[in-house]
């Protein structure tokens, strides 16, 4: 987390409107986590070491209940507390919408550890858990692939740390590299031909830029170099004149960020336009959401900025359910259990017998969840439809909605 301190100032101006963030900071945090790579990995990331290839599973009798482990963070600390009750909370009112399917529904407290995650995985397959729904934690979702691998049984966490992915565990959560195509094949449809890639010298600037990269090449767009900094309030402001510079020298017609609302973007966005270096003129795009907070929607350098974010209409239909159900809001992250029930019971509501295999869990028309269709890949990632958005008058506009299928969209 960048430490700003307000006795080394740089503007007045930013260093007092750092200062709202910072009361703002806690819940920034929390409400991106779906979408920050910091936030959901929690761990260094760890190769999966169990057996690879996917495709495997173990048949159902889709005419019974089909029991699936939800492994949640729950016994661990009370933040994990309240993430464990939304996720399993979400799970329910999935499992309510289902018609002609039962789910066996048994949840077990991981307390956020990876050894309590393996040895609960794999009791859970001894208690006859065809399908696990979690850990949340990439560390604990890796520990808990490896413990079941050889029973044949799939994992579905809620990571969305793709250094687990692959093998008998799939991540759910919101990735990077998928957020960055989306992003990328806009730019191009939007003539943009040179992009700078920002990335802090972290490991999530660096999986961001890895993400951004891949993109770049998959869609045939240039990189316009990169710019690294240390993730300290120092090395943000000397990242920008090296910004400016790159621009300048490169050529970039774009320039994307991986930074959030809880780290550097509230500085970026109001020093690069002081610099001279405005989306007017260089394009900004952000690789997580502008939109949380909503204070961030006033800074400069947001304005015409891109950003993606998913099915707005989806995302709000699943939270007034959710609110009408249990009389709060659910966690951001809620949504994942939601859609790993509404995926396995639109499986098993087939009637085939193998609906919890790979070569099932990865079928191409994907799934409808919380926040619009996704599907699962063979590699153990995920693709999401995503919106791209920009910040117009300090207000969210969408500019290209959502896919609704995956039919020639444009994801």
């Amino acid at each position: 987390m960048l430490g700003f301190n307000a006795e080394n100032p740089h503007r007045g101006s930013v260093m007092s409107m750092f200062a709202v963030f910072q009361k703002t900071r806690k819940y920034a945090i929390r409400a991106i986590a779906a979408l920050s790579f910091a936030a959901l990995a929690a761990c260094e990331p760890i190769q999966l070491t169990g057996p690879v290839g996917g495709g495997g599973g173990p048949t159902i009798n889709t005419a019974a209940p089909v029991p699936v482990a939800l492994l949640v963070p729950g016994g661990g600390s009370a933040g994990d507390g309240i993430v464990a009750r939304d996720l399993e909370n979400a799970a329910r009112l999935a499992m309510a919408d289902l018609r002609g399917v039962e789910i066996d529904l048994r949840v077990y407290n991981t307390g956020g550890n990876a050894q309590q995650a393996a040895a609960l995985a794999q009791r859970a397959v001894d208690d006859g858990a065809k399908v696990i729904l979690g850990p949340l934690f990439a560390e604990a979702a890796n520990a808990a692939g490896v413990a079941v691998a050889d029973d044949g049984v799939n994992v579905l966490s809620f990571s969305n740390n793709t250094s687990i992915a692959g093998g008998n565990v799939f991540v759910l959560g919101s990735t990077f590299d998928n957020t960055a195509d989306r992003l990328v094949n806009y730019a191009k449809r939007q003539g943009k031909q040179r992009i700078l890639v920002v990335h802090a010298r972290n490991l999530a600037g660096q999986v961001g830029r890895d993400a951004i990269r891949k993109a770049l090449a998959r869609h045939g767009v240039a990189q316009a170099g990169i710019t690294e900094y240390e993730f300290s309030q120092e090395g943000v402001l000397s990242a920008v004149p090296r910004i400016e510079g790159a621009i300048s020298a490169q050529g970039a017609d774009a320039i994307f960020l991986t930074s959030d609302t809880a780290g550097a973007l509230p500085l970026f966005a109001q020093m690069l336009p002081e610099a001279g270096v405005t989306p007017a003129d260089t394009q900004f795009i952000g690789l997580t959401r502008w939109d949380i907070p909503q204070q961030t929607l006033a800074l400069p350098g947001v304005q015409g900025g891109w950003f993606a974010l998913p099915d707005p209409t989806m995302s709000a239909r699943f939270r007034s359910r959710y609110e009408a159900a249990y009389g709060a809001a659910p966690h951001p992250l809620a949504g994942l259990a939601f859609d790993g029930i509404a995926a396995i019971g639109a499986l098993v509501g087939q009637g085939n017998r193998d609906a919890l295999q790979g070569s099932a869990l990865t079928q191409a028309s994907g799934f409808v969840g919380t926040n619009g269709v996704f599907r699962l890949r063979a590699d153990g990632t995920n693709q999401r439809a995503l919106a791209v958005a920009t910040v117009r008058n300090n207000q969210v506009v969408i500019l290209d909605p959502a896919p609704t299928s995956f039919r020639g969209a444009g994801l």
